[in-house]
């Protein structure tokens, strides 16, 4: 009787757990069956448990009508390295500049991982995507998934307009999910045909209301370089967090605008472990070298860009920037970054009006011009490390706010790097709040960097008390309201200090 009792307690319990270890779909988007899907769409699903991520089976999307396989997701491949590649004493900036090619490359007319410059072949094993062109590839995550809810990101640019698609997947993609299979389990039809080029308008929106669902499917639309202004395109973000890797290069005349900056949450897992630089080639200290892949949004070779009214954010910590530029005439309006280190990459002329930078340390950095106004600037370390050479300005501060948030947080720093300094960086502010800032004001600068401009004027406190300046860094000008106005008033000027 006892063994018969044991045996019915050790099925009950076997049963149970094979019960709880169920899970199934309550929701998903696209819906099945669902018509006039964007052709970027993310594919959602909404589990009745936790999901648990696992390491074998596939994703695959089939065009319903052919039978053809359109794209796989092998979850077998990692997402990417998770420690920092070894240092290679041999790299080199790249010797010949970087050629930003105009060229309509992704997924489906391109292997990922091609080198796009003199860089070698990238041999290692993780997962790749061609992101806006770039023929190198991210590592990406092709499912990220949040307590119930999961999202799977296909490769981008696979899917086509006016197609119906099916969606399998087989059994441990998803802990205790038995998958989904055959033509009719998941299924959707993509809109009959890409939005009117000539309206020059586009709306993103993640319910897929929107002309587009993602930040990146509305700028591989745009095509580069926008001759005119009067040509300009206007992409506007509706409300809604967008986790996803953004990157675009070569255009000119967008303007991309958020519902609201709070509203509108863009934000990636990235870092520059995780996305590296190749092994053999340097980046970001010299003009023209190899871009860098590692922040959660970047705009590449850029001009005449206008970004206002969101949010943008790194969800790894290290070399993270939450927002790369580069290019020239860059204007941002009432933008919030957040990243660690090097939280804000500029690199070319940008405005920044109304914006706030979180970062850990090194928080803004790059080559500049940078003109700041009525921005404000929190940091754990040093606030910069500015690296602009002779041929432009570095970084100029108006009516700016910094907020210190440890005993490192100084103005900025010059150390050599790795053997290499900077001369030229300049700083300057003018009329600054200062909190939590230390008394010295900058931290180290070595002598190789004892020509840097370093100036400031009229820094207080947040009840508009003057900073006391005794002890700070030599190096550090105190600009003479009287005697320095002529000064004063051309780093006041954005036109003077970006050239624009």
């Amino acid at each position: 009787m006892e063994i018969i009792r044991t045996i019915l307690i050790f099925i009950l319990a076997m049963t149970a757990g094979v019960c709880h270890s169920q899970n199934t779909i309550v929701a998903m988007e696209p819906k099945n069956g669902a018509a006039d899907v964007n052709i970027d769409t993310h594919l959602v699903l909404t589990m009745t448990e936790d999901v648990v991520i696992g390491q074998r089976g596939f994703i695959s999307v089939y065009d319903k009508s052919s039978g053809k396989l359109v794209d796989r997701l092998d979850m077998s491949i990692p997402a990417g390295p998770t420690t920092g590649q070894p240092n290679n004493p041999a790299a080199q900036y790249t010797p010949v500049p970087y050629v930003y090619k105009s060229q309509h490359i992704t997924n489906r007319n391109t292997k990922a991982g091609t080198p796009s410059g003199v860089n070698a072949w990238d041999k290692s094993r993780y997962q790749l995507d061609i992101i806006g062109g770039f023929s190198d590839g991210f590592h990406f995550y092709p499912i990220i998934s949040h307590g119930k809810t999961l999202t799977i990101y296909l490769h981008h640019n696979m899917l086509e307009y006016d197609h119906e698609y099916y969606v399998t997947i087989d059994k441990g993609v998803i802990g205790g999910f038995n998958g989904i299979k055959g033509k009719k389990g998941w299924t959707f039809r993509t809109k009959a045909q890409a939005p009117s080029p000539a309206l020059r308008q586009l709306t993103v929106a993640t319910d897929g209301s929107g002309d587009f669902s993602t930040i990146q499917g509305a700028m591989d639309f745009i095509p580069d370089s926008v001759a005119s202004e009067q040509e300009r395109y206007h992409v506007l973000v509706m409300n809604g967090e967008y986790e996803e890797l953004v990157y675009f290069r070569n255009k000119r005349f967008v303007t991309i605008e958020g519902e609201s900056r709070n509203g509108v949450l863009i934000h990636y897992p990235n870092n520059e472990v995780f996305n590296p630089h190749p092994a053999d080639i340097k980046t970001n200290e010299v003009k023209g070298t190899f871009p860098s892949r590692r922040a959660a949004f970047a705009a590449d070779n850029c001009s005449d860009l206008v970004m206002r009214d969101m949010t943008i954010k790194t969800d790894c910590r290290g070399q993270a920037e939450g927002l790369l530029v580069n290019g020239e005439r860059l204007f941002f309006e009432n933008i919030h970054i957040i990243g660690d280190g090097d939280a804000l990459q500029a690199n070319g002329s940008c405005y920044w009006h109304n914006c706030r930078i979180d970062g850990g340390g090194d928080t803004i950095l790059g080559r500049g011009p940078s003109f700041f106004n009525h921005c404000t600037i929190t940091s754990r370390g040093a606030f910069m490390w500015i690296r602009n050479t002779e041929e432009n300005h570095g970084n100029v501060f108006v009516d700016c706010h910094f907020k210190g948030l440890s005993a490192h947080a100084e103005i900025g720093r010059l150390p050599n790097n790795n053997g290499k300094n900077y001369p030229h960086a300049e700083c300057v502010l003018l009329n600054c709040t200062l909190e939590g800032i230390p008394a010295t004001g900058w931290g180290r600068i070595d002598e190789s960097a004892k020509s840097a401009t370093i100036l400031e004027f009229n820094s207080h406190d947040a009840e508009g008390i003057p900073i006391d300046i005794s002890q700070r860094h030599p190096q550090m000008r105190q600009l003479d309201p009287v005697r320095d106005a002529e000064l004063i008033g051309r780093y006041s000027d954005s036109r003077w200090v970006l050239n624009w």
